[in-house]
């Protein structure tokens, strides 16, 4: 028989317990945009995935209360950037509750289905939601990809131990 290491104290589920296990897990960083009623709205995402390649779809989640959630909830179509790491700035950004997501510095320009893209990401997709499924506090979106450019040049930028990094070797 060979020896097992220590574990831990078990923790009782709770939302502290799921943010302090996923801080453990390396994500990519995305920031979804739409058009809103009264102009561009946008958040960071570490929740991107992609769920199908035939038809392609990508899934996203998004708290209820976010401020973006009123236009998700209404728009036939978002925008999705795969960020760089050069672009935490970019991704503290659209993470900040409050900030002016699209004023200077923030690069973008209206695209496709009037969907605000953003400049010198590593590549960026318009997608057409088909579905809002109920999770909790928040929704799981569904979308097909409609068109798209993964040509920008760069490594992704990753969200880590409550931090935006870059990829290492």
């Amino acid at each position: 028989m060979t020896a097992t290491p220590e574990l831990g104290t078990p923790r009782t589920a709770s939302p502290d317990l799921l943010r302090s296990a996923f801080r453990r897990h390396a994500a990519g960083v995305a920031v979804i945009t739409a058009r809103g009623a009264s102009g561009p709205v946008g958040f960071t995402a570490t929740s991107l995935t992609s769920v199908s390649a035939e038809p392609p779809l990508v899934s996203f989640g998004i708290g209820t209360g976010a401020s973006s959630w009123p236009a998700i909830a209404e728009t036939d179509h978002v925008g999705v950037h795969i960020l760089g790491e050069h672009q935490s700035d970019l991704a503290a950004t659209f993470a900040r509750s409050g900030a002016d997501r699209f004023g200077a510095p923030t690069a973008w320009r209206e695209g496709p289905e009037g969907v605000p893209v953003l400049d010198d990401v590593l590549a960026w997709l318009v997608c057409r939601i088909v579905g809002r499924v109920p999770a909790g506090d928040h929704r799981i979106v569904l979308a097909e990809v409609v068109l798209g450019d993964p040509s920008g040049a760069g490594r992704p930028l990753l969200y880590h131990q409550g931090r935006f990094n870059g990829l290492r070797d």
